[in-house]
């Protein structure tokens, strides 16, 4: 098992992972960071969490959902998507997400991280 990257900083339209800025939106899924082509919720769709939902239960027990500036609710069709694929979804303004992301990497869990720029 890799070890789950942390998350440095964010703003300025980007992330710090483990000490490699990142511009852009973020998704880190079985403890790898990758590009995540969203800009803001509103665009937000089924297929930006195909690869979380197609890993399933065996890498993620939830997504952690960082939806930008402030806190929203998803679109209807991510939650009723991901709760059919067995994970949990929880959902935070961006800069909570990342605070979080390492608190619950340090606690062993296994989730996915999915973080709109801000």
């Amino acid at each position: 098992m890799r070890q789950p990257p942390s998350i440095d900083a964010y703003g300025d339209g980007g992330f710090r992972v483990s000490g490699v800025w990142r511009p852009g939106s973020l998704l880190i899924l079985d403890d790898s960071p990758q590009d995540w082509p969203v800009t803001a919720l509103a665009q937000l769709g089924l297929g930006h969490f195909a690869g979380v939902i197609a890993a399933g239960a065996a890498v993620s027990e939830f997504v952690l959902l960082g939806t930008g500036a402030t806190q929203a609710l998803p679109p209807r069709e991510i939650r009723e998507a991901l709760r059919a694929a067995r994970l949990g979804l929880e959902f935070m303004s961006t800069e909570a997400a990342a605070r979080m992301h390492n608190v619950l990497a340090s606690e062993g869990r296994r989730f996915a991280t999915a973080l709109i720029a801000v």
